[in-house]
């Protein structure tokens, strides 16, 4: 019985144990076979990656081993050397790359279809016309058509100067100098020699008067040489203008486009003495110097380049001296000069101004109001519209929200545009363009237009 029980135990063991292998070899272990094969799988892919990547990196680097010569880029080789043309040492050549990355301006704007949620005010064209008044600054200066030039109409040497300062002011009528003159020192004699030897020989005696006087010899002191029968070794030569006199050498082509001479010059030239001095030699013909007339200036009015294309020739002006606010007054614009003056990114438009009552001091400030045509047409104000360089453009009202929308513009004025296409009166668009592009909240959608 013993026995018996013995045998039982054992074989209920072996039969544990073939079960027990058998599920070990038929559940457990294709798992991890699997497992290691996948592992394997894994192992080798990469592996094929790693190929991949090294070839790629070889093929890229081969891409790379081309060489050219720094002086003559059109040579090309596969292997170093030498240049054939001139010999130096090739260098290696960078690859290029051949991607090309097309970016627009719209793309960075949004697409077309982009859809700006927002509740910014909107507005619309307001149509009306507009009475165009135009702020601008500027100076006097010196009207160059009343410019006097005093020439020397004898050659001679000058004696006495009664004016030796730039911006020294003479009268009409003024004696300006004494000059020495042989060749009217000669005329003097000749006209006495006949007075005294054929006083009945009037036409000699006429025609040696008028040859002085045509000399510059004034009339006074040729009635005083016939009085007292003597010579005058010098001869006084007068002013025929009024104004402020200057060098007629500092007024050359370096000039032309200056009527001031005093706004290009240093300050330190303005009390500067005149070139012409005592003792100087002149030639026949030779301007000595010129006086620019201080009743009948200009005021040169600086136009900005966003208001030219209101000011035109005729405008009224309102001008404010600074040296005397309360005396302004009333003029017009007669020129608009067509060139840009050195140094200066603004047109300058000229107003004639009569100084012989006011007497401005040359180059002092002016304020002006230059009141232009009145413009009737749709504006916009100028916060609506989105500046793109060469295009503008204004986002309009869809829904609860704003698209984009290209539109043409005209003149600005203070805070207005001028609309000429694009958009119609019934059209809503943002308050506020800028304000818009910055608050980031496009999103897109889908056009069933």
């Amino acid at each position: 019985m013993k026995k018996k029980k013995i045998a039982i135990i054992i074989a209920s063991v072996l039969v544990l144990l073939a079960v027990a292998t058998w599920i070990y070899f038929k559940v457990l272990l294709p798992k991890n076979d699997t497992h290691t094969q996948h592992e394997e799988m894994t192992g080798m892919e990469n592996m094929k990656m790693d190929n991949k990547d090294e070839n790629m990196n070889t093929s890229a680097a081969k891409e790379k081993l081309l060489y050219t010569c720094s002086m003559h880029p059109e040579i090309i080789r596969d292997k170093p050397g030498n240049c054939p043309i001139c010999g130096m040492q090739l260098v290696k050549k960078e690859s290029e790359s051949k991607e090309i990355h097309d970016i627009s301006l719209h793309t960075l704007l949004q697409p077309t279809n982009g859809y700006a949620i927002s509740a910014i005010p909107a507005t619309t064209l307001k149509k009306s016309e507009e009475p165009i008044e135009i702020n601008a600054l500027g100076y006097t200066a010196y009207n160059t058509s009343e410019v006097g030039a005093i020439s020397a109409r004898i050659a001679g040497r000058i004696e006495k100067l009664y004016v030796r300062y730039r911006y020294q002011l003479i009268k009409k009528g003024q004696k300006i100098m004494d000059i020495y003159s042989p060749e009217l020192l000669t005329a003097q004699q000749n006209l006495l020699f006949l007075l005294k030897n054929d006083p009945s020989n009037n036409s000699l005696i006429s025609a040696a008067k008028e040859k002085l006087l045509l000399l510059g010899f004034p009339a006074e002191q040729l009635q005083q040489v016939i009085n007292t029968k003597k010579t005058l070794f010098t001869v006084s030569v007068y002013s025929g203008y009024s104004g402020h006199a200057h060098d007629a050498l500092n007024m050359g082509m370096n000039n032309a486009v200056s009527v001031a001479p005093a706004m290009n010059e240093a300050t330190s030239l303005i009390t500067q003495e005149l070139s012409l001095k005592e003792g100087k030699k002149k030639k026949k013909g030779q301007t000595v110097f010129k006086v620019y007339s201080a009743n009948k200036v200009w005021a040169l009015l600086n136009i900005y380049p966003s208001d030219q294309a209101f000011i035109k020739v005729g405008n009224k002006v309102r001008i404010v001296p600074e040296a005397k606010p309360g005396n302004d007054f009333r003029s017009s614009i007669y020129f608009i000069e067509p060139f840009f003056r050195p140094g200066s990114k603004t047109l300058t438009a000229r107003v004639n101004v009569d100084n012989s009552v006011l007497q401005l001091p040359i180059g002092s400030q002016v304020k002006a109001t230059i009141f232009s045509n009145s413009i009737s047409s749709e504006w916009l104000p100028k916060e609506a519209i989105l500046s793109l360089g060469l295009e503008k453009v204004v986002f309009v009202r869809s829904g609860k929200g704003y698209k984009e929308k290209k539109v043409e513009t005209g003149v600005a004025y203070k805070n207005l545009i001028q609309i000429t296409g694009g958009i119609t009166v019934k059209d809503s668009v943002a308050a506020n363009a800028q304000f818009l592009m910055d608050s980031e909240s496009f999103i897109k959608i889908q056009d069933k237009n």
